[in-house]
Parts: C-alpha cells; structure tokens; sequence
C-alpha cells in the first residue's frame, strides 16, 4: 500500500537506482562557463555567482538529505522536494510563485529492446535551473557542449531558454524512440504480409511492442494537458521573448502525440493481422485435413464391406477380387482428388 506522503516528514528515496548523489554546476553568463563536481552541497554553495545563471544537476537520488539541502537553500517547498524523491511519480507541471516545476520522464532502450524510465526532475528560478536524475546520463552533454560554445547566445539568455533547450531535448527523445518503434513495426507488418508464411511474427514481438507504447503513452500523454501550464500571461519566470522557444516545445510535442496515436493505431492493426492470421493457417490446416477425411472415408467403406466375415460373398473367392479392389479404391482416391482440384477447393 503506497503511503501517504502528507503524514510523513521522512525524505526517502524510493526509486531503484543505487547511483550515489553527486553535483554538478554550471555557471555562466554571457563572456564565461565555469563547471564544478562534488558530493558535498557545502562546497558547491561556495561556487553559486549571483550575477549568473546557475545550473545545477544533482545525479543520483540516494542522499536525501543532501536532496534536502539543496531545495531548501533555494527555497524550494518540502512537498515538492518529497515529488523529486518520488521515482514514481506521474508527469506532472506545476507553477509556484518562485520557480517552475516538471517532473517527467526519460526512456532509455536496454539490449532485450525494452524501455527504462528514468525520473527527470527540473525546478527553474528566476537565476538558477536545478536537475535532478536517478542515474547517470548523457542527456546534458550536448546542451553543456552549446553552453562552451555559446551556441545560438544561449549563454546571453535566461534561464526560461535553458528550460525549453531541455524540454526540447526530451520532446526529440520521445521523437526518436517513436520513430523507431513505427520503423519496427512497419517491419513486422511487411513480415506478416510476406508470402513466406516462416517469417510472420509471433504475438511476444507484438506484445513487447504494445507494453514499449504502453509505458511511452503513460510518459508523454500527462504533458499534453500539464505544458498549458507553463504558458499563462501570470507566469513571470517565462519572459515574452522566449515565449516561442516554448511553443516550439508544444509543436514537438504535438507530432510526438501524433506519432504515439500512429504507433497505437499500427499495434492494433498487427494484433488483427495476428490473428487473421491465425484463423487463415487453421483454414488452410482444417481444409487439408477435409480433403483427407473425404478421400479415405469411401475407401473405409469399401474395405468395411469387403472386410465383414460372411460366408458367402460374391467376390469372395474371385481370383482378382484383391488387385481390382485395389484398382477401384485408387482410382477412386485420384477421382475425389482431381475433383477437389478442378472446383479449386483444395
């Protein structure tokens, strides 16, 4: 029974990563970078610059009480320190007098072709931008790669730019995830339709792919409704002219709920081909079987005649009766069988 968090002043961590908690800054502003590593908040708060933008990314989730530390040296709520805590938690967006959040999630594919998810949490000030991840990523590196080389100014800019840079980047994940998922499936519906009836799929290929939508579906489908959030006039921390770099996020968005319906749609179509599928080989099994049957049933019959014990039978003691039964009951079997033939039901 999942607790009620509300009752509890604990902060845990209750995900699955055992990666330990460390941070990372980058501070910056429009003539420099300057990046940092510890495991100590104490000493990364010595490297915290007023006058720049400060990110800061918290990797690994297992030190709550440094989790605690940083959100409350920012000022941030416990309910939503206890949210970034919380692997589990739905996608969510949320506007705060201080600072924006969202709590999403990001997919990574293992070898077996199933999806992980791994919690990003993102809380947004008006001069610092924290994230938070359960493991190590290489989700960052090229946006820090566009912060060495100021690319596109985005060094000139806010933090609300850096906010739409990493949603951007979430949005082209599910993207790419999506793209591929419609490519494989497109590859098994050609299967399906392929003549060679030993390459048709089996429902496990099919049912990998529907439990991948199903856990894409649940990661992305709550932003549709959550990113209107973000785009209220009152929301001070989004400037007017970086509002369209957020719209930009929306239309990425946008194709990715397109793509999702596309994927659901292609699912579906390959459980009906699975299945038609299936009730055309029992067809085809059933038919053969048919033809069989009502080949050797006449012959059962004439051998059920020839075969009772009666003393006096006409053929009994006629001195070809054994090669013209033969004969009868081949030349029989080859009449049904050219018969089904000609009316193409075999």
């Amino acid at each position: 029974m999942a607790k009620n968090n509300l009752l509890s002043e604990q902060l845990n961590y209750n995900g699955a990563s055992e990666t330990p908690t460390h941070l990372h800054l980058c501070s910056y502003n429009a003539a420099l970078v300057e990046k940092s590593t510890t495991d100590s908040f104490d000493e990364l708060k010595q490297s915290l610059v007023g006058d720049r933008v400060n990110w800061v990314q918290v990797h690994g989730l297992q030190n709550a009480a440094t989790i605690r530390q940083v959100c409350e040296h920012f000022d941030i709520d416990f309910l939503t320190t206890q949210d970034i805590l919380n692997a589990n938690h739905l996608t969510k967006i949320e506007e705060h007098d201080r600072y924006n959040v969202i709590i999403l999630k990001l997919l990574s594919r293992e070898k077996d072709g199933a999806y992980t998810p791994q919690q990003l949490g993102i809380v947004q000030g008006d001069s610092f931008l924290i994230t938070f991840t359960e493991r190590e990523t290489d989700f960052f590196n090229e946006i820090l790669s566009a912060l060495d080389k100021n690319v596109l100014k985005i060094r000139n800019r806010q933090t609300d730019y850096l906010l739409s840079v990493i949603l951007n980047s979430a949005m082209a994940g599910f993207m790419s995830i999506l793209t591929t998922m419609e490519d494989e499936l497109e590859d098994l519906e050609e299967r399906f339709l392929s003549p060679d009836s030993y390459v048709a799929p089996g429902i496990e290929e099919i049912q990998a792919h529907r439990r991948n939508h199903r856990l894409i579906r649940k990661c992305i489908l709550p932003l549709k409704e959550q990113i209107n959030k973000l785009f209220h006039t009152e929301n001070t921390l989004l400037h007017k002219n970086n509002r369209p770099f957020f719209n930009d996020v929306n239309d990425h968005l946008q194709f990715a709920l397109q793509a999702l319906e596309g994927c659901r749609d292609m699912v579906g179509a390959l459980i009906d081909l699975y299945i038609s599928s299936n009730d055309r080989r029992m067809n085809s099994i059933m038919k053969q079987l048919t033809v069989v049957s009502t080949i050797f049933i006449p012959l059962t019959f004439l051998a059920g005649i020839w075969g009772m014990n009666f003393s006096f039978m006409p053929e009994l003691n006629w001195k070809y009766g054994y090669l013209c039964a033969w004969i009868l009951m081949i030349a029989l079997a080859v009449g049904i069988y050219y018969y089904f033939k000609h009316k193409k039901w075999y």
